[in-house]
């Protein structure tokens, strides 16, 4: 059953109008034997009926199975009235069934502006719909310049995404027509960051919902999450308020954060100058002492005719023989003249202990002490002490030119008892 008809003469009639949109009466179509009455939307005969209970409206002679005008449910037919009588009370000339010039939409209800141009389609949704239809029929009613509202009877999966009302159907004589989601307001007291705001639906009866819409008192409002909903300017500006103080405090904190990182980074190439500078140093430091100590030695090299050179290696090969951090002393008449090593545990706590001399004066090796190593350099200087050997020995030659390390016991007279290289000896 629809509310619309087309007469042949008199043109569309509407049964919600007292004149039915065309100047007549409801006897001139009611029980009007031989009346030729057309449905606007698929052509079929259409007769006119009302009773105590019944809304006045058209029906079909014979119902057709893809006229959605024939087929519509009583909650969907009484909302479509209600949507029409709502938006007549408020002052606006409101039509049912009207379809686009071109047919590509039929707005349940049409509401015109002052110009007598269509202005807002209130659409009565019962039936299923995806959120991407939605979508495309409110963009269909925009490229004409109408706008939409999407009324429901219950949760619907498009309602957050499209200008919608959800609208309670009333069952009791007593009732009425109430909007329970979609009218919202923005509640945030008081209004600093720290109190939480949030959108808050309110209820209210439909034709005080359709009337402020109608009127602009309340518009359309798509949150930053592309949430929809119908509110009051007021409540926008307020929405707006907070939301530019929001994003007055990110940009804050993004500066502060933009400003830390940029002392940050300074503070880390201030540092890895200051670690260039300290190794630079530390290195020039090393050199120093390295050169000193080489001073300190002139008088050793000049003695055993060490080449100040190699000295370097020939210290990591003592180091690596003992495996133990060492220390070198100072010439000691008492061990032939030759320089002293201190050597000492490298995991170990403790001081430094005597544990070898390098290149003693062979003539002084009288009464060597048993414990304590010889190193020297090559087997040229092996061969010396070889042959002023007056007590058991323990050498090693520790080759800094060609790596070559040896291990001897030399006892006396004359004879030598080789080591396997790299053997147990350690000096």
């Amino acid at each position: 059953m629809g509310y619309t008809a087309v007469h042949p003469v008199w043109g569309r009639l509407d049964a919600s109008r007292d004149d039915l949109g065309c100047g007549r009466a409801w006897g001139d179509v009611h029980r009007v034997k031989g009346l030729r009455l057309a449905c606007p939307e698929c052509g079929g005969r259409l007769f006119a009926r009302a009773s105590r209970y019944v809304i006045r409206h058209f029906y079909h002679q014979v119902r057709p199975q893809d006229c959605e005008l024939a087929n519509e449910s009583p909650e969907h037919h009484l909302l479509k009235l209600e949507l029409a009588m709502a938006a007549r009370a408020a002052g606006w000339r409101a039509e049912l069934e009207v379809s686009g010039e071109a047919r590509n939409w039929r707005a349940d209800v049409m509401v015109f502006d002052e110009q007598d141009r269509p202005f807002m389609a209130l659409e009565a949704q019962l039936s299923p719909m995806t959120q991407d239809e939605a979508q495309m029929r409110t963009d269909r009613y925009a490229r004409d310049g109408v706008a939409v509202c999407w009324v429901a009877l219950q949760e619907r999966p498009w309602e957050r995404f499209v200008p919608s009302l959800r609208v309670h159907f009333p069952r009791q004589r007593d009732e009425t027509w109430k909007v329970r989601h979609g009218m919202a307001r923005y509640a945030w007291e008081p209004r600093t960051l720290k109190a939480k705001a949030k959108w808050v639906h309110i209820t209210c009866p439909l034709g005080d919902a359709i009337k402020w819409i109608l009127e602009g008192r309340v518009r359309v409002h798509t949150a930053a999450n592309g949430t929809v909903r119908w509110t009051a300017p007021a409540y926008e500006n307020l929405a707006l308020v907070r939301a530019r103080m929001e994003a007055e405090v990110e940009a804050a904190e993004r500066a502060a954060a933009a400003e830390r990182r940029r002392k940050e980074a300074e503070e880390r190439i201030a540092a890895g100058v200051q670690r260039r500078r300290d190794a630079e140093r530390r290195a020039q430091e090393r050199a120093r002492a390295r050169e000193a100590e080489l001073q300190r030695l002139a008088a050793f090299f000049e003695l055993t005719g060490l080449d100040s050179a190699v000295w370097e290696t020939f210290t990591q090969m003592v180091r690596s023989a003992s495996g133990k951090a060492i220390r070198w002393g100072d010439l000691s008449p008492a061990h032939g003249d030759g320089l002293l090593v201190y050597a000492r545990p490298r995991w170990e706590g403790g001081g430094f202990h005597l544990s070898g001399v390098v290149c003693p004066d062979p003539g002084a090796l009288v009464k060597w002490p048993a414990g304590l190593t010889i190193l020297v350099p090559s087997r040229g200087w092996l061969s010396r002490i070889q042959a002023a050997a007056r007590s058991p020995l323990k050498v090693a030659v520790l080759d800094p030119v060609t790596g070559h390390r040896d291990f001897i016991r030399v006892a006396p007279p004359s004879a030598i008892t080789p080591v396997r290289p790299n053997g147990p000896d350690r000096a």
